[in-house]
């Protein structure tokens, strides 16, 4: 789904809000998101998931598959998700 997708329907459920309180509304949303995982805190949205940051150890030995030359890959920080029950039964049934 894309942005635009998503505010033409929070627009729809929504119709008293314009299209710029609704960008707003996103935007502050993915904003705290961010900056809580920028501080190293999880995200959790009941019934939805939770946003993580993990951190992957670097690599000595890494090799690229097109030219067999051996590189170095340097610690760093993934985000990851992990769904909730809820989310995880409606998504298999």
């Amino acid at each position: 789904m894309s942005r635009p997708l998503l505010i033409k329907q929070l627009k729809e459920k929504n119709p008293q809000l314009n299209q710029l309180e609704l960008e707003n509304v996103l935007d502050t949303f993915c904003n705290g998101i961010k900056k809580a995982l920028i501080d190293g805190k999880n995200v959790e949205i009941r019934g939805f998931g939770t946003f993580f940051i993990k951190k992957i150890k670097e690599k000595y030995n890494a090799r690229n598959p097109n030219t067999k030359e051996l590189i170095y890959v340097p610690e760093k920080n993934k985000v990851r998700f992990r769904p909730s029950r809820k989310l995880k039964n409606f998504i298999n049934q």
